[in-house]
């Protein structure tokens, strides 16, 4: 999988609702020992994983991550931005994901920077 096919499966991760279909991508995507990391989570393992989208959901129902700008890639690393926004407005988080990939080309580890989000 090429660095933009695994940006936008991370996305489609992060803004799927369903757990069952979640869960499909996480497991395609991510190594059994991931970890991810930003200043709102630190989870690891791919039942983490879905629990902590699932919280974000919840935090902001009706509202959807989407790429931005250009996906990069150097050695085992991938970065990529992101904003979350309610369809039709001005998002009101965003950030820049730092990505490791495991020797099976699966994200082993993110951290997450966040450009400006929301106080909670």
């Amino acid at each position: 999988m090429n660095a933009s096919t695994l940006a936008s499966q991370y996305i489609a991760m992060w803004n799927e609702a369903d757990a069952e279909a979640r869960a499909g991508i996480i497991e395609q995507l991510w190594s059994a020992d991931c970890v991810f990391v930003d200043p709102s989570f630190e989870v690891s393992g791919h039942d983490g994983l879905s629990k902590m989208v699932e919280t974000a959901h919840q935090m902001f129902p009706g509202y959807s991550f989407s790429l931005t700008g250009e996906v990069e890639e150097h050695h085992n690393r991938i970065r990529w931005s992101w904003h979350l926004a309610a369809e039709g407005q001005e998002p009101v988080a965003g950030g820049t994901d730092v990505v490791t990939l495991d020797g099976n080309g699966k994200l082993g580890e993110v951290v997450g920077f966040h450009d400006f989000a929301p106080a909670h």
